[in-house]
């Protein structure tokens, strides 16, 4: 049999309100700002909102660059700024022949619902002409939309395609806008705060939501220089409820202890703990209770949701973009809003930005539907 390719990040991109490349928002994580702030707009909503939304001139600057003989959405615009711009850290050229594009998005043009024909409205559509701009059009592209574990579903999904031998390189895209589609949605849960959201702490009231564009190249020829590389994922589901998470966190338990057996690392080489924690009672309280069960609960560990809100879609991938910069400068991500323990499990949750070693970081995700994800990544 032969042996599974390893595989490595090359490139990455997030857009955001934070900014316009990942190094951006490395310097929020260094500097603790976040880009959430509160809004009062009768478009989104009658009463006010915190989120984090991409501002006018950032926009007009992703808009000019988003070039296309036909009509693009504001999302495939977003989407193909972020791809472009992570193309653009590649050494090399990437082969179309050997690449593939992965696009992650839970609600993709949700905006034209009732304005644009249906087959311009799926997902499916977006994808192939983002791949299409992007010159990645040999192979058909591959969408991976399950709710809020997307981006880190697809980043697992590329690892086995390229450890597979079935592509040399992966262009995993996560993409989301600020919809009010969205926060109509999720009010209707009532789970969004009144404030800048608190994920893991005793005084938190919810969620907040945000807008993202993230892409990572990923490679099984890496060249000289890779950024950090994949090695293991899994998933799972909590057969609970369509919107309440477990109540135990055996099943995001299950998917965690399947990732850390595949890569043969146990849960004490763990060095830091990407969470998803999205500020929700529940989601929280699931999270803790899982990683009691996995001997994490000690580990350092943090939530970025505090920065950028929850980008759905683009979640997975940002944060995972997020990961890889702390493993290159070494250091622990502090987790906005946190003050005080407000979960059932005593948690190591990271406050200041600290300088340590880092060789494996964990990353979770968990959303509507049971779903659960999970994907380990290592320094080169």
């Amino acid at each position: 049999m032969a042996a599974i390719k390893p595989v490595y990040a090359i490139a990455t991109n997030i857009t955001s309100s934070l900014g316009l490349n990942t190094q951006s928002h490395w310097k929020a994580v260094e500097q603790g700002t976040t880009a959430i702030k509160q809004y009062n707009d009768a478009a989104y909503s009658k009463s006010p909102f915190y989120s984090s939304k991409i501002d006018a001139s950032q926009w007009q600057y992703i808009q000019a660059q988003a070039k296309y003989i036909k009509p693009l959405s504001t999302f495939e615009q977003l989407a193909l700024f972020s791809a472009k711009a992570a193309l653009g850290e590649c050494n090399d050229e990437l082969n179309a022949d050997d690449t593939v594009v992965i696009l992650s998005t839970t609600k993709g043009n949700i905006e034209w619902l009732d304005m644009m024909p249906d087959e311009r409205i799926q997902i499916a559509a977006s994808a192939e002409i983002i791949a299409d701009v992007l010159g990645f059009n040999k192979h058909k592209p591959i969408i991976v939309s399950h709710a809020c574990v997307s981006g880190v579903l697809a980043t697992t999904y590329a690892m086995r395609l390229l450890q597979a031998g079935r592509y040399k390189n992966a262009v995993v895209i996560g993409c989301d806008r600020f919809t009010q589609f969205v926060l109509n949605g999720f009010q209707s849960f009532h789970a969004i705060a009144d404030e800048p959201c608190r994920p893991f702490d005793a005084d938190r009231k919810g969620i907040n939501l945000g807008e993202a564009g993230a892409t990572i190249i990923l490679s099984s020829e890496p060249g000289d220089n890779p950024l950090a590389k994949i090695v293991a994922g899994a998933s799972s589901n909590d057969a609970n409820h369509i919107s309440g998470p477990s109540r135990t966190g055996e099943e995001l338990a299950l998917a965690i202890n399947k990732t850390l057996k595949e890569a043969n690392v146990p849960s004490s080489q763990i060095d830091m703990l990407s969470a998803h924690g999205t500020g929700t009672p529940y989601n929280d309280e699931m999270e803790a209770k899982a990683f009691g069960l996995c001997g994490l609960d000690t580990r350092p560990m943090h939530s970025f949701k505090g920065y950028t809100g929850h980008t759905l879609g683009a979640a997975g991938v940002m944060e995972s973009a997020v990961i890889i910069e702390a493993i290159r400068n070494q250091q622990l991500i502090p987790s906005l809003g946190y003050q005080n323990n407000g979960v059932s499990v005593a948690l190591n949750i990271t406050t200041q930005l600290q300088n340590t070693a880092i060789n494996y970081v964990l990353k979770t995700a968990s959303g509507f539907g049971g779903c659960n994800a999970t994907a380990l990544w290592a320094k080169v």
